[in-house]
């Protein structure tokens, strides 16, 4: 039986009579077509983008898997609307976190309508999408058994400002998110860091977004997306690790040679971001570790002198 997501951050839900995707709880995400153009345009984009030449393998994995399309009655009980049949990112992970993130200083397209440019100017200049080239759209991190999930309302992450959303990266991969004293950033180095942690993740898609010419994604977010269970307790990651993925693709237009950087720009920011956030944990933890030796050997210093 088809069902509204349980994990899903932002963008329109399927409650209160209202049109939003579903689940099958088997794999699939069953996003309604959006209305006019913008829904043409996202089904065209991953028709064409899963049996395009030019993309690289190594960059598929960054876009869920497409299973074409299918009528299904709405979640608005307004009958039957076609929907595109997508990856359900988070299928495979028990208590997922997840962190939307809306890429680009600029979220408009240039086909769209003023008074859609109008929109999203506003929205843009209101949020840090034209300070910083993104903004967070929502997110949620799981706490505990005990404490579930801390997940920020809407209002309060349309309202972020720079120094909100450096804390809100810290606080993704913190073991108290929902406290008021400083994020732990414990699990920094196992889900920002490492060979195929976030990080270097993005790193890759920076390496294609300098190169690539072929689309031009606006007003597209990235997905990341883990899972405590998968952080082993010495750092090691399993199969439901840290992962990122690009989604939303209804503004996505032709590149016609040129390099995307309206998204790169962003990508670029959210890459620093993160990166000052490994490596100020990374530091930390040595400083702790450096800390922890030279009390020991105090302490054992001491034992010796009163031994004597």
């Amino acid at each position: 039986m088809l069902k509204a997501p349980d994990h899903q951050v932002a963008g329109h839900q399927a409650h209160a009579g209202k049109l939003g995707p579903l689940v099958d709880g088997s794999g699939c995400f069953y996003k309604p077509l959006q209305s006019g153009e913008r829904g043409t345009i996202e089904a065209a984009f991953y028709s064409s983008f899963s049996s395009n030449s030019k993309v690289p393998t190594h960059i598929r994995r960054f876009f869920p898997t497409f299973h074409g399309t299918q009528l299904l009655e709405a979640s608005d009980g307004s009958g039957m609307h076609p929907h595109l049949v997508l990856q359900d990112i988070v299928s495979n992970r028990l208590d997922p976190s997840v962190m939307d993130i809306k890429m680009g200083s600029r979220t408009w397209y240039p086909q769209a309508s003023e008074d859609y440019i109008m929109k999203c100017l506003q929205k843009d200049r209101e949020s840090t999408s034209v300070a910083l080239g993104f903004r967070i759209s929502g997110l949620q991190t799981f706490e505990s058994e005990k404490l579930g999930y801390w997940k920020l309302d809407r209002d309060a992450v349309q309202d972020f400002t720079l120094e909100d959303v450096k804390l809100t990266l810290k606080r993704f991969v913190s073991s108290n998110p929902s406290s008021n004293a400083e994020p732990d950033c414990l699990l920094a180095s196992t889900i920002y860091g490492g060979s195929d942690g976030i990080l270097a993740q993005l790193l890759e898609l920076k390496a294609w977004f300098e190169d690539q010419t072929i689309h031009h994604f606006y007003s597209c977010s990235i997905l990341t997306v883990y899972e405590k269970a998968g952080v082993g307790e010495k750092g090691s990651r399993s199969r439901t690790g840290a992962e990122v993925k690009l989604v939303d693709f209804a503004h996505v237009v032709d590149g016609k040679g040129v390099i995307d950087h309206n998204f790169l720009g962003g990508l670029c920011a959210l890459i620093k971001f993160v990166s000052d956030i490994l490596v100020s944990s990374t530091n930390r933890s040595k400083a702790e570790g450096d800390l922890k030796e030279q009390t020991e050997e105090i302490e054992f210093s001491i034992a010796n002198d009163s031994k004597a």
